[in-house]
């Protein structure tokens, strides 16, 4: 069977179209349309139903898609094994990282790697911290950097930075000029929070239970999907938010935004994410030393 074939069949099942699958491996939507009908006609039996214009697995499709993934991932085995064995540390690993990190912590650390080890290539898969512990989970990236809380026991979870969560507002609100803001005086004014599944948002809920409130307790007013939209939100003065210190120094900068230590202070860890089980080559373990040394810097300088 040919190895191609059972790719751009993978593609096309992992996005359910095949248009994006032609996009995402530079082929045209004909020569995509080809391979699979090759394989289909290699199994003799179809692999997609192809109705009102949307695309969705046969059970035979679904059957192909399931040992496709087993049949990569031996691969990905195997490569490490080669290169663990020869000392090789080129190559390619995936990264994952949650929005936060990804926005305004990760471009330095990236930078510093591919300076240290260019023969080694990075990628960088972005979502929220479930999307990237789901990543983990299905093998579809090496190592992820999260800013929530991981549940699964099965995966490897260290923490790799400490991230103080403070609150954001216009430099002209009511409590700018405070000290500290405690969650008593937070709670009548509109609250601007990311959207569920946001590391940061189970961080700041969790935080409301520790500090004895419940967790529907801030007047949220407005879920949105990133701290850039966030940010802009409270400069229009739509309401006032928690986040991380990280993303706003530009602002701060410009006062054209102000930051408040919450009373309590609220400290997160973010964490290193990855398989248990999962076979250490070399490269990773470069990545790994590296990005450990990266955390410790930053934490020190702060």
């Amino acid at each position: 069977m040919s190895d191609r074939r059972l790719k751009v069949f993978y593609e096309v099942a992992r996005v359910l179209s095949f248009t994006k699958a032609a996009e995402t491996l530079n082929m045209t939507q004909p020569a995509v349309t080809f391979q699979v009908r090759q394989l289909e006609e290699y199994f003799n039996t179809r692999l997609f139903d192809r109705t009102h214009n949307r695309v969705s697995l046969t059970d035979a499709g679904q059957c192909v898609l399931e040992y496709a993934e087993q049949i990569f991932q031996l691969y990905g085995d195997l490569d490490d094994v080669i290169k663990e064995l020869t000392g090789d540390t080129s190559g390619t690993l995936t990264l994952g990282a949650s929005t936060t990190i990804a926005e305004y912590i990760l471009p330095e650390l990236l930078g510093g790697f591919t300076t240290a080890f260019p023969d080694m290539k990075l990628k960088l898969d972005v979502s929220n911290t479930e999307g990237i512990v789901s990543m983990i989970e299905n093998n579809n990236i090496d190592l992820g950097v999260v800013e929530g809380p991981v549940n699964n026991k099965n995966l490897e979870v260290e923490v790799c930075h400490l991230d103080q969560l403070v609150v954001v507002l216009r430099p002209d609100h009511a409590l700018a000029k405070q000290d500290s803001i405690t969650l008593e005086q937070l709670m009548p004014y509109p609250f601007i929070c990311r959207e569920e599944g946001s590391g940061t948002l189970e961080v700041i809920l969790d935080y409301l239970v520790i500090q004895g409130f419940q967790r529907d307790s801030l007047n949220i007013t407005l879920e949105l999907g990133s701290p850039e939209s966030i940010k802009g939100a409270v400069e229009l003065g739509l309401g006032l938010s928690i986040a991380s210190i990280a993303t706003v120094e530009k602002e701060l900068s410009l006062k054209k935004l102000a930051a408040i230590p919450l009373d309590p202070p609220l400290i997160r860890p973010f964490f290193f994410v990855r398989q248990r089980q999962k076979f250490k080559q070399r490269a990773m373990d470069d990545l790994l030393n590296f990005a450990r040394g990266f955390c410790n810097q930053s934490d020190a300088k702060e």
